[in-house]
């Protein structure tokens, strides 16, 4: 009898942990405004505008419960693509470039419309570096999709997972 109740406990009580990342309070936040972000950048990659503002957009729509809206949301996120630069990063011993780094500066605008406390404007900044003796055009969608990633991980910390 005393192992049967036991079992019962141990079988009736469980406990369960979600780790997505986000602390939102859902009775009180329900929709998300996420606009699209331009590019306002000197140098441009005509794909990353499109790979940026899809890529924001599903990651709030896979990490969150958030229903996402054209206006009015209860959070609002807004900005522009505003640098896409590459710069040398180290130099050989001959004197020649041996490494260029790649760099995407976002500005980002969020509103809270439920608590304004956390309203902010920020830049968010990601870099990749590859070998000079690659072609910027051979490793470009590659560095600027893993680069994306790390600033949509950024805003979404940043934005509602209140790190």
């Amino acid at each position: 009898m005393l192992c049967l109740t036991v079992f019962m406990l141990l079988t009736a009580c469980s406990v369960s942990y979600k780790f997505n990342g986000a602390s939102i309070d859902y009775t009180k936040t329900k929709t998300i405004q996420i606009a699209d972000f331009p590019i306002r950048s000197n140098y441009v990659w005509g794909p990353m505008g499109p790979m940026f503002n899809n890529h924001l957009k599903d990651y709030f729509a896979s990490h969150t419960k958030l229903t996402q809206v054209k206006r009015n949301g209860d959070l609002k996120i807004e900005g522009e693509i505003t640098q896409y630069a590459q710069r040398n990063k180290s130099v050989s011993s001959e004197g020649y470039s041996a490494q260029t780094e790649l760099s995407i500066t976002v500005n980002v605008r969020f509103t809270n419309n439920v608590n304004h406390s956390e309203d902010f404007e920020r830049q968010f900044t990601a870099n990749q570096s590859y070998e000079t003796t690659q072609s910027l055009t051979s490793v470009q969608e590659e560095l600027v999709t893993v680069m994306i990633k790390d600033i949509c991980d950024q805003i979404f910390n940043a934005t509602v997972a209140n790190w």
